[in-house]
């Protein structure tokens, strides 16, 4: 039962009778306070007044004519007598009339234990007391045939959640047996059961489960007991995610919804825990709640749209336009007539590049509100996730977490979509016959998403400042491997008409000594690791089929930096020349 007072002044009555009221007086005013309680008519309400006279003899002046719906003051009475008790210590023994414990009610009227704590809710009014040496609740018979007759129907209801003989316990264990056999889930099978019994569903599966937890070895569904790996949790998190019922998830992975949402629970702070929260500290971050600048650092930004170049011409002399000038569109004068157009993206361009310049710049003080806005989402994040537990997460944490890192990462998606024009405007500087614009593009979008990150906006920087710098550097790092990949491999004009020589004449002989290259190939590499050959392999194209291969190719292919790679191939080559030399190998048809 809740311990929580409905009615303030009830409350401060209790704690003025439990510190101050003498031992004889507290138990006139518990009795006093149980014959009211059955008296209350939840239909009606109650002064303060009437109230306490009828449990102190008093009638207080203060609040006197406040009123109190009859439910709270039956809850609050409910509430004072059993406080009352605990502070007078009774000793069960000492107390002349018949005192029933939970236990005992519910084996007088055959019904379990969770029954009895829910008629307790219903007004089962109950008294603690000490027994063996522990205060435990108890009803005084009084009280029980007070709560039967205001509603006999009642009880005959709670013989519905009757306590099962063994001999039903035992018939229902062997049906459901029969019925897990045929690959019924365990909840089909206790709506089944609980039809053909006219026991409620959440009986029959109280009783299945406690015969699985003391049955292990022939428990009707070990599966429920034994512990979930990993990977099922993931999932069933992934089915969660995709919008499964917690109901259809419990039935489909035979587990109760308490320990689904559980699973769910642990598997979404597993995400959180995971998500990127490093941010540019600044120490206005902890004041800003304080100083009240919060709702400054976490406003939106008006983004003014596109200028326009607009033309005017005079009414009087329509033949002569005037010069062109920059506006807003919602600035130009309707009395004027106009010729407004956009002002132009690169002409050379493709149209999905040139939307990009579409898109507003920002000014210095949106640049700086937008930086400071996505760090300080993802410190108020990173500050709440310190609360998160992973074992038993709050829902409400989680959410909060989430919400702050989404508005996060929408904050730094704007950042990036008004720079995306700089990317292209770089590239457009390093094309050269060697260098493919689009993959510079994309290369420096990804260096333009890095430089967002590491931006340190506190030091008073432009941000396309350190963007250009973080593009080029990475263009300049790309772009000589690249041109010396295709140098090294691109074929000469005398290569390729000394390939369209016709070696008919001699074929047997090119085939022998292509035979002898290939062996003294293999014979090579076999001084080799496997992870050697792989690398010099696909760098020298010796496979059947297939082309030379860069370095950042088979570093992506292998999960490694394209720097690794290359340290690789100088240590095989090394090898092989040091085999070479020692064997004396010589090249056939060399």
């Amino acid at each position: 039962m809740s311990r929580g007072y409905k009615n303030l002044l009830l409350k401060e009555l209790r704690d003025q009778q439990v510190r101050y009221a003498p031992r004889e007086k507290k138990l006139e005013q518990l009795e006093r306070a149980e014959r009211l309680f059955f008296e209350i008519d939840t239909s009606r309400q109650y002064s303060y007044k009437y109230v306490c006279f009828r449990i102190t003899d008093y009638k207080p002046e203060m609040h006197a004519n406040q009123i109190i719906s009859g439910e709270d003051a039956k809850h609050d009475i409910s509430l004072f007598v059993e406080d009352m008790s605990n502070s007078i210590v009774l000793p069960i023994e000492s107390t002349e009339e018949t005192v029933w414990t939970i236990e005992q009610l519910s084996e007088r009227f055959h019904v379990s234990t969770k029954t009895i704590s829910r008629w307790r809710k219903l007004g089962l009014l109950g008294r603690r007391f000490l027994a063996d040496g522990k205060k435990r609740i108890g009803f005084l018979n009084t009280s029980v045939e007070l709560f039967i007759q205001s509603d006999p129907e009642r009880i005959k209801r709670g013989e519905q959640f009757s306590q099962l003989t063994e001999k039903e316990r035992k018939a229902i264990i062997l049906r459901a047996r029969e019925l897990s056999n045929t690959g019924g889930s365990p909840t089909e099978i206790a709506k089944r059961l609980s039809e053909h019994t006219g026991r409620s569903v959440e009986t029959i599966r109280y009783t299945l489960k406690a015969f699985d937890e003391s049955n292990t070895e022939e428990a009707l569904f070990p599966n429920r007991n034994s512990p979930l790996r990993d990977e099922i949790k993931r999932r069933i998190y992934q089915d969660f995610r995709r919008d499964e019922k917690i109901e259809d998830l419990a039935e489909k992975y035979s587990r109760t919804k308490g320990s689904i949402y559980r699973i769910i629970g642990q598997f979404r702070a597993r995400r959180i825990m995971e998500l990127p929260l490093d941010y540019i500290d600044s120490p206005d971050f902890p004041k800003a709640k304080i100083a009240r600048k919060e709702s400054a650092y976490l406003k939106s930004i008006s983004r003014s749209p596109r200028k326009k170049i607009v033309r005017r011409r005079n009414s009087k002399n329509s033949g002569e336009p005037g010069s062109p000038t920059e506006v807003f569109p919602e600035t130009v004068d309707s009395n004027v007539f106009q010729e407004t157009f956009e002002m132009p993206s690169p002409n050379s361009l493709p149209p999905y590049l040139a939307k990009l310049y579409e898109v507003p710049l920002l000014t210095a003080e949106q640049e700086t509100h937008l930086f400071r806005k996505m760090n300080y989402l993802k410190y108020k994040a990173s500050q709440l996730r310190k609360r998160l537990s992973e074992e038993k997460p709050k829902a409400r944490l989680m959410s909060q977490i989430e919400t702050l890192y989404d508005q996060a990462i929408a904050t730094k998606n704007e950042i990036i979509s008004a720079n995306l024009r700089l990317v292209v405007s770089i590239a457009k500087k390093h094309v050269g016959p060697f260098v493919n614009f689009f993959e510079l593009v994309s290369d420096g979008n990804l260096s333009l998403i890095k430089a967002v990150e590491k931006f340190d906006y506190t030091r008073g920087n432009k941000f396309s400042t350190y963007a250009t710098w973080a593009v080029m550097r990475n263009f300049a790092r790309t772009i000589p491997d690249e041109k010396k990949y295709r140098d090294r491999f691109h074929p000469s004009e005398n290569e390729i008409f000394e390939a369209t020589e016709d070696f008919r004449s001699c074929g047997d002989l090119e085939e022998k000594i292509q035979s002898e290259r290939v062996h003294l190939v293999d014979q090579l590499l076999e001084e080799l690791s496997d992870r050697e050959q792989e690398i010099i392999m696909s760098r020298f194209g010796l496979g059947h089929d297939q082309a030379p291969r860069t370095l950042r190719q088979i570093g992506a292919e292998m999960d490694v930096t394209k720097e690794r790679v290359r340290q690789i191939e100088i240590r095989a080559l090394a090898k092989l020349r040091k085999v070479a030399q020692e064997e004396c190998l010589e090249i056939p048809g060399e």
